[in-house]
């Protein structure tokens, strides 16, 4: 694979989480940018990274880079991605792809335009164990998709003083929980199964209306509180229930909550299908469940000896070596620049490509709706 140079936009919890997994996939990062020039060089300094850009303008000045990694807030997502398009530059934008649908189908249409690779980081899809289960139910092995059920749970923001950006509706977008995490799951379970939504039904809380900000800026998943608080009004969502029917009948049940105490990261799905089911947590990834009627269930351990080809690609490790969260990006990453640098230029990509984050935003807009309604919303065909 060629070795790519890269920059990452974004030094908050994820923006390293790119970096590690970048060289890790064999890729260079050569420049990272913060929210402020200090805040760029003090990460460019901690990573071992050789630059520390000023600016996003800087950044696209920057005539050695191959690609941009966005690691941004959700409201820069459309501009910084248009704009990385437009000088030439591959695109892996963190996800919700943007704020509105509207947006989200002009990225795909640039990305089209401009032929450049232009990924979401929809990183659960490379839990090796999740390949496993996409080539079972494709392959027909569970029979025909009944159900899916499960959710995407988290604590962080369990008391009425954790804060962060995410919060903010102008900031994020008009939905929280939902589209920060509980795209995660939509998009891993529609994946596996193949299904296509048609109709959704949702229920959406906001626990506390109000939230006490500290003073000054707060980093994802930390519990730091400081002394000097000061309220803020909050109308995005921290748990809610999904409803989802697909066009073969299948129904998907979605419960996403940032409130549910000592549940750090936890993403659940166990898959009802004809003949068997299937059932995998993110807290144990490298564990398959496989449920039968008419003999013993079982358990996959991640094993590439044990495992499909589709997903023995993806495992870096022998059995009994787990493999977690930091290996989904890397082999993301790994799929991604193997694309870029692969000679058939009609090869159809395996990452999560804009027009899959597209398909998130729909659903998180028809979510809304539905929620605003208190009534089925039908999906756009």
């Amino acid at each position: 694979m060629k070795r790519h140079r890269v920059a990452v936009a974004g030094t908050g919890f994820i923006g390293p989480v790119h970096v590690e997994a970048l060289r890790r996939a064999g890729q260079e990062v050569v420049g990272i940018l913060g929210s402020r020039p200090e805040k760029s060089q003090s990460a460019a300094d901690a990573m071992g990274i050789p630059r520390g850009y000023a600016s996003f303008e800087e950044l696209l000045g920057d005539d050695s880079l191959d690609a941009v990694h966005l690691a941004t807030p959700n409201r820069l997502h459309f501009s910084h991605a248009s704009q990385a398009l437009a000088r030439g530059l591959h695109v892996m934008c963190e996800k919700p792809l943007a704020m509105t649908a509207d947006e989200s189908v002009r990225l795909v249409e640039i990305a089209r335009e401009s032929g450049m690779a232009a990924g979401v980081n929809y990183n659960i899809r490379y839990y090796p164990l999740a390949i496993e289960a996409r080539e079972r139910v494709r392959g027909g092995e569970i029979g025909r998709v009944i159900s899916v059920f499960g959710g995407y749970v988290q604590d962080w923001l369990l008391y009425d003083t954790d804060y962060n950006w995410r919060v903010l509706a102008e900031e994020g977008g008009d939905l929280r929980a939902v589209s920060d995490i509980g795209t995660h799951w939509l998009d891993l379970v529609l994946h596996i199964t193949g299904e296509t939504p048609v109709a959704v039904f949702a229920d959406l809380r906001t626990v506390y209306p109000e939230r006490r900000r500290p003073v000054g800026e707060v980093q994802t998943f930390t519990n730091e509180v400081g002394q000097d608080l000061q309220p803020v009004a909050i109308s995005t969502e921290d748990t809610g229930a999904v409803l989802v029917r697909c066009a073969s009948g299948a129904q998907l049940v979605l419960w996403v909550s940032q409130m549910t105490a000592g549940r750090k990261n936890c993403l659940r799905y166990e898959i009802s299908g004809t003949e068997s089911a299937l059932a995998w947590n993110s807290e144990t990834p490298n564990e398959l469940w496989i449920g039968h009627r008419t003999k013993p269930n079982q358990v996959l351990l991640r094993d590439p000896s044990l495992l499909s080809p589709a997903a023995a690609e993806f495992t870096s490790y022998p059995g009994g070596h787990n493999e977690g969260f930091p290996d989904t990006f890397k082999q993301l990453y790994r799929d991604f620049y193997g694309f870029i640098s692969g000679e058939d230029p009609s090869a159809e990509p395996r990452f999560p490509t804009f027009a899959d984050g597209h398909r998130e935003i729909v659903l998180c807009e028809a979510i809304l709706a539905s929620h605003r309604a208190k009534t089925w919303v039908e999906l756009p065909q």
